[in-house]
């Protein structure tokens, strides 16, 4: 869950398996960055939408005690993300690493 090299040591690095788990169990909210028309064609179950264009932490539901992790295409927006939340003081260092294409390949659902 560390990092990758040269990647911003900030983020952590989840699998999908471990963010598919963490929602199954109720402690991850899964926060989708990626703009309204690519969640129109397909999204994450139970994700909440947060566009990068609109980005603002403060409006993530995150019940005390949750992990708010976040999401996109590949990697590299949710990465930004976290980033620009922990710039404006809160503490969400998680990413889906390989977004919603590593969901995909990991064999997990989506909805369209």
């Amino acid at each position: 869950m560390a990092g990758q090299p040269g990647g911003d040591h900030r983020v952590r690095d989840l699998t999908p398996q471990e963010v598919a788990q963490g929602l199954k169990e109720g402690r991850v909210v899964l926060v989708d960055v990626r703009e309204p028309n690519e969640t129109a064609v397909e999204r994450f179950p139970g994700a909440v939408t947060v566009p990068l264009s609109a980005f603002d932490p403060a409006t993530i539901p995150a019940p005390p005690g949750s992990e708010v992790v976040f999401a996109c295409r590949s990697g590299r927006r949710s990465v930004n993300a976290s980033l620009a939340a922990q710039e404006q003081g809160f503490d969400y260092n998680a990413h889906l690493a390989g977004g919603i294409l590593a969901w995909k390949a990991a064999g997990l659902p989506t909805e369209t």
